[in-house]
């Protein structure tokens, strides 16, 4: 009887162990999907058009941080392609992006019972939470673009009437304008406007730049203004860039890629702040406090490309040495070279190159191969020191170093980390666009 009870208790305890080992596993499996189901879905409205480049990268930020976040789910209003927030009024969600672009949907923005955040900057509201690219910084960043290409003279081509392109044409003043350059400006009607043609401000901008004292560098609002100015060129016989260089605002391929020539642009790190925005809505949603004022995020530079791909300089003589320093770049020559195909001698060329471009000819070919190593250090393709070196005619790894430090104020090795750092917080990039040159932000 005692072995037998022995016996019993022997398999009850194995019995018990089997139990804990099936049974156990999926209570906790259990406990964890309750827990996930118990984590709320965020209803976050898309309430704007995408297909741009710039909508399209704002997006990217979004969707790129829900990913992190989790347990948002995102809606669109189907059949319709205009930007109208109106639906936002019968939808019952937890949140919205908008790009406010009136003020009919700007009070329809106030008037929603659930947080929003704008992505635009058509209106100057405070009273709608906002986050978008600082305007005025782009203007900048454009105007030392053209300056260190060496412009004197300027001019801004934008849309009247709207609050970005008015701040990007402040930006670019103020910076032309604190090295004592005048800057002309033509701003025209929207073309969704009525009464506003295609052709008669092609005319009317063709007209315009006929009367500018060239070379002369100019800055579009946009990359559509911008391709609006290479077609009034190609009216007026105005060639570009010698006689005229184009930059615009947003780096959209579909309009670069395919002007003639195609166009540099400043990029304005769509990404960053589609990801920014989405950080506020999240916090919004979660009781927290808007800032005062809009969030303003940096663009990443100027991607360079035909369009502004040129050194203004008005002595014949210096502007045909400089092409040719440019175009055998991957030589290793000096003055000397330089004399032979100006045809002056010595004294005269040093004089008229510190007249026209500030410095000696050897100086100035020390400064395009640096210019030249900039780009090839801030581009996608890691080649080694040397063999940049070697493709910007340096005689060594040595000298490379020199000149790239005495000019550049650091090491080629840190301008590359530096620029490598840039294009990380920059993601994103997902096609074989030209590099984003890294510059110094201001405004």
């Amino acid at each position: 009887m005692v072995a037998a009870r022995a016996f019993l208790r022997k398999i009850w305890t194995v019995l018990r162990t089997l139990r804990a080992a099936v049974f156990r596993p999926s209570r906790m499996l259990m406990s964890k999907a309750s827990l996930r189901k118990s984590k709320p879905t965020r209803r976050i409205a898309l309430a704007f058009p995408l297909g741009m480049a710039f909508t399209e990268s704002l997006f990217r930020g979004i969707v790129d941080f829900a990913r992190q976040q989790g347990g948002w789910a995102f809606t669109r209003l189907p059949e319709r392609l205009d930007p109208s927030i109106g639906w936002l009024r019968h939808w019952p969600g937890d949140g919205a992006f908008v790009l406010i672009t009136n003020r009919a949907d700007a009070r329809i923005a106030r008037s929603l019972p659930m947080p929003v955040v704008n992505l635009a900057c058509y209106l100057a509201d405070a009273s709608i939470p906002t986050v978008t690219v600082n305007h005025k910084t782009i203007g900048h960043i454009a105007a030392e673009h053209l300056l260190e290409r060496r412009f004197k003279r300027f001019a801004y081509y934008g849309a009247g009437g709207l609050l970005y392109s008015e701040l990007r044409r402040e930006g670019f003043q103020a910076a032309v304008a604190a090295k004592g350059n005048p800057c002309d400006v033509l701003e025209t009607g929207t073309l969704a406007e009525p009464g506003h043609k295609w052709k008669d401000q092609i005319e009317e901008l063709a007209s315009w730049l006929t009367r500018l004292q060239r070379p002369v560098g100019i800055m579009a609002d946009t990359d559509l203004r911008a391709n609006m100015v290479l077609e009034a060129c190609a009216q007026a016989g105005l060639h570009v860039p010698k006689d005229i260089a184009v930059i615009g605002v947003d780096d959209d391929p579909t309009i670069c890629e395919f002007c003639v020539p195609p166009l540099s642009s400043v990029s304005r790190n769509g990404w960053e702040v589609g990801r920014r925005a989405a950080m506020l809505l999240d916090h919004l949603i979660r009781g927290g406090r808007r800032s005062e004022g809009p969030i303003l995020i940096p663009p990443d530079g100027v991607v360079l490309r035909r369009s502004t791909d040129t050194l203004a300089i008005e002595d014949s003589h210096v502007a045909a040495a400089v092409q040719y320093i440019r175009q055998h770049l991957d030589e290793p020559f000096g003055v000397e070279r330089i004399i032979r195909q100006a045809a002056l001698s010595r004294r005269s060329l040093e004089q008229r190159f510190r007249k026209s471009f500030g410095s000696t000819p050897s100086a100035a070919i020390n400064e395009l191969r640096v210019e030249r190593a900039k780009q090839l250090l801030a581009a996608p393709s890691r080649q080694s020191l040397t063999n940049t070196a070697a493709a910007c005619g340096f005689t060594g790894l040595r000298h490379f170093r020199l000149v790239f430090r005495r000019i550049a104020g650091m090491t080629p090795a840190k301008f590359r980390r530096a620029a490598s750092k840039e294009s990380r917080n920059s993601p994103r990039r997902l096609d074989n666009r030209p590099t984003v040159a890294p510059l110094n932000r201001a405004g």
